[in-house]
C-alpha cells in the first residue's frame, strides 16, 4: 500500500474545520479582485485549482461565472458539492491530481489560491508539473491568478511564530517549524483535528519561492506578462509591492 502524502492526510475529513481556519476568510474581497482582474466579463470560463470546499467557486458562480473547481481530497469536494446545493448553485466539481489535469485550452482564467496544491509537492519538479498542467488547460489569451508562499518572508521572521500569532481557536497548529536555506522549504508538525474529532499530527514540509524563480518558471511556459504583489488575505491588490512581510505572493501571468 502507498504511503499517503501529508497533504492527502490533511484534507481527509477536514471540510467543515478547513471553513473555519482564519486563512479562509477573505473569500469576496479576493473574487472582488478576480472580477475586476478579468473586466467582469462573465462569459469567460474559469478554472479553480485546489478548490477546496469551493469557497470562490461558489462565491465567482454566484456573480454569473462559469467555474470548474477541481481537488485532490473528495471529502472537500464533497462539502463543496453540498454547499453549492444549499445555494442552489450548479458547479463542475471534479476530483483531479492537479499535476495530471485532463484539460487541453479549454479555460479563459484559472485560479489557484491559498496555495491550491502548489507549493505542497514533494519535489520542485511535481510543483512544476502543476503549473504546466494548468497552463495546458488555458487557451492562449487566459489569464492565471495564483498566490504562492513567499520565500523572502523566512529570510526575515519566523514561520511558524507567524503561522501561530494568526491562528484562532480550534485552528490547525504548527510547530518544530526549519527551513531549509538550500531547498527553501519548511519542515513542520501540523497539529489539527479533522471533523469526527480526531487530532492529526503530521509532518509536513512546503516550498516558499522567491519572485525570480516564480518569474522564470512561468516564462518557460510562454507567459510573457508577470506580475507579483504581496498578497494581503481577503485584499488582493496591484497597489501591494511584495515586501519580506508578505507571508504570501500574488502572482498574474498572462501569455497574449
Amino acid at each position: 500500500m502507498i504511503k499517503k502524502q501529508w497533504y492527502e492526510s490533511l484534507f481527509e475529513d477536514y471540510a467543515l474545520n478547513y471553513d473555519k481556519e482564519t486563512f479562509t476568510r477573505g473569500t469576496t474581497g479576493e473574487c472582488d479582485f478576480i472580477e475586476k482582474e478579468l473586466n467582469s466579463d462573465r462569459s469567460l470560463r474559469i478554472l479553480d485549482v485546489g478548490c477546496g470546499t469551493g469557497r470562490h467557486s461558489i462565491e465567482l458562480t454566484k456573480r454569473g461565472y462559469n467555474v470548474t473547481g477541481i481537488d485532490l481530497s473528495e471529502s472537500q469536494l464533497k462539502r463543496a458539492a453540498q454547499k453549492a446545493r444549499e445555494e442552489n448553485l450548479k458547479i463542475d466539481f471534479q476530483k483531479h491530481d492537479a499535476r495530471n489535469l485532463p484539460f487541453i485550452s479549454e479555460f479563459d482564467a484559472a485560479i489557484m489560491l491559498c496555495e491550491g496544491g502548489f507549493p505542497l509537492m514533494e519535489t520542485d519538479e511535481m510543483n512544476f508539473e502543476i503549473l504546466k498542467n494548468v497552463s495546458r488547460a488555458l487557451k492562449p489569451e487566459a489569464r492565471f491568478i495564483f498566490t504562492t508562499l513567499n520565500g523572502l518572508f523566512p529570510l526575515y521572521h519566523s514561520v511558524e511564530q507567524f503561522c501561530n500569532s494568526d491562528s484562532a481557536e480550534g485552528n490547525a497548529t504548527y510547530r518544530s517549524n526549519t527551513f531549509d536555506l538550500m531547498t527553501f522549504r519548511d519542515h513542520n508538525i501540523t497539529e489539527s483535528t479533522d471533523d469526527n474529532g480526531n487530532k492529526k499530527v503530521l509532518e509536513c514540509n512546503e516550498r516558499y519561492y522567491v519572485p525570480s524563480e516564480i518569474t522564470w518558471l512561468l516564462k518557460s511556459l510562454g507567459y510573457k506578462k508577470i506580475d507579483i504583489f504581496g498578497a494581503k488575505i481577503g485584499a488582493f491588490s496591484r497597489e501591494n509591492p511584495l515586501t519580506t512581510e508578505d507571508f504570501e505572493m500574488l502572482v498574474i501571468a498572462g501569455r497574449g
